[in-house]
């Protein structure tokens, strides 16, 4: 289970480190920086799976995801009052995520290409001279980054890690700035650490905003194959579901559906290896396809296959799942949350006040408030020594 968030420089998230339960609820005001949070920890995942450099260039490149207020912000006024200046760069660029779990731990740090002496025609500047690279990456043992606990580090072009003495040992010597080493290297036995921290990054699950409108893939027929999690689109909602009919818990399954709609039923049919959604309700003669469903019964449904995984995932992370749904579905929504949180680990970015009320009564809710201060994101009530211990590696 990861334990910590720690993120700097990235958008509104100068230095936010919060700590993170089994069941995290990160809520606050619209522009208070939930999304940014959100938008990190997804950059974490991809990460693991070698598209970290693309997605920053999806969101505009490194200069359009920096925090743009100034280096250093003073104490002693507030800084709503503060009149901010700019002022000559002291230190490198930087954007900096990393977490800390249970076990392991780690972050990565990325900057701009470092000029290059001697460039002329026969060596000229790279048309890539904006692409973000990795300057650092490290993976450790414990809470906090400390020199002893260092399992692998990743510095410039130089990739090391520990032998089973644990001496440093060389793992490769030009690693690619663009290329994580979760995906540069490929040596399980020389640093095992690596890969089984890797495979989970992968297997990390994100939902945003379920399509409803009426060329969604969810209203859609497809060739079904099992289908342990639910895809990202929703597209193998009925290939989901008869999975978890299969090998999951289908008592929970009608539960949920009752929960929610009472009397109603959801069942799978399948031509030529086709698989589609049918919801009989009371009071109709026919059950209704998923294109004839509304908008928030189509969400609600793909909601219930996602948390009802038949393997759900170390971690999944929803972004205002309350979209598109009545609020009176809300509590059967937080019911099915809830449900999940007893078998991994989950993290609910809502600012949708009966879904919030609702999550805060579970016992293990760490609900955390974020603000906007000078356009920084903060915790709203956290003090200098209530975050979490934490340790950026230098350069």
């Amino acid at each position: 289970m990861l334990t910590t968030l720690a993120v700097a420089n990235y958008r509104s998230l100068r230095e936010l480190i919060v700590p993170l339960g089994r069941l995290t609820l990160i809520t606050g005001a619209n522009g208070s920086g939930k999304s940014n949070l959100y938008r990190a920890l997804r950059l974490l995942a991809e990460a693991a799976q070698g598209r970290l450099v693309a997605s920053l260039a999806r969101e505009g490149g490194l200069p359009a995801t920096l925090w743009a207020g100034p280096e250093r912000i003073g104490r002693d006024v507030p800084r709503n009052r503060q009149a901010l200046e700019g002022t000559v760069r002291q230190k490198p660029v930087s954007l900096r995520l990393g977490f800390a779990s249970e076990d392991f731990g780690y972050c990565i740090d990325l900057g701009l290409p470092t000029p290059q002496a001697g460039e002329s025609r026969a060596r000229p500047k790279s048309a890539f001279a904006l692409d973000p690279q990795i300057k650092r990456e490290c993976i450790w043992a414990g809470p906090v980054a400390r020199p002893a606990a260092l399992l692998v580090e990743r510095s410039g072009a130089l990739l090391r890690g520990r032998d089973e003495r644990g001496a440093w040992q060389v793992l490769l010597e030009h690693l690619p700035a663009f290329d994580s080493l979760f995906t540069a290297f490929a040596h399980p036995p020389s640093a095992p650490e690596l890969f089984e921290l890797r495979e989970r990054l992968r297997g990390w699950r994100f939902y945003d905003h379920f399509r409803s409108d009426a060329d969604a893939p969810a209203r859609q027929s497809w060739i079904g194959t099992h289908t342990p999690v639910l895809g990202h689109d929703g597209a193998d909602l009925a290939a989901a579901w008869q999975t978890i009919r299969e090998i999951g818990d289908p008592g929970a399954l009608d539960a949920a559906v009752e929960d929610a709609f009472p009397g109603a039923r959801v069942e799978v049919t399948q031509q030529q290896g086709r698989f589609s959604l049918l919801m009989q309700q009371p009071g109709m003669l026919r059950p209704l396809q998923t294109a004839e469903l509304s908008d928030g019964t189509l969400r609600y449904l793909l909601w219930i296959a996602a948390l009802l995984s038949a393997r759900p995932p170390a971690l999944m992370v929803l972004n205002e799942p309350e979209t598109s749904l009545h609020p009176d579905l809300l509590p059967a929504l937080a019911r099915l949350i809830a449900r999940l949180a007893g078998h991994t680990q989950v993290l609910v970015v809502s600012h949708a006040p009966r879904l919030i009320a609702a999550l805060e009564r579970h016992p293990e809710c760490n609900a955390l408030w974020l603000e906007k201060d000078g356009g920084e994101t903060r915790v709203a009530g956290q003090r200098l020594l209530d975050a979490p211990a934490w340790h950026w590696p230098g350069r």
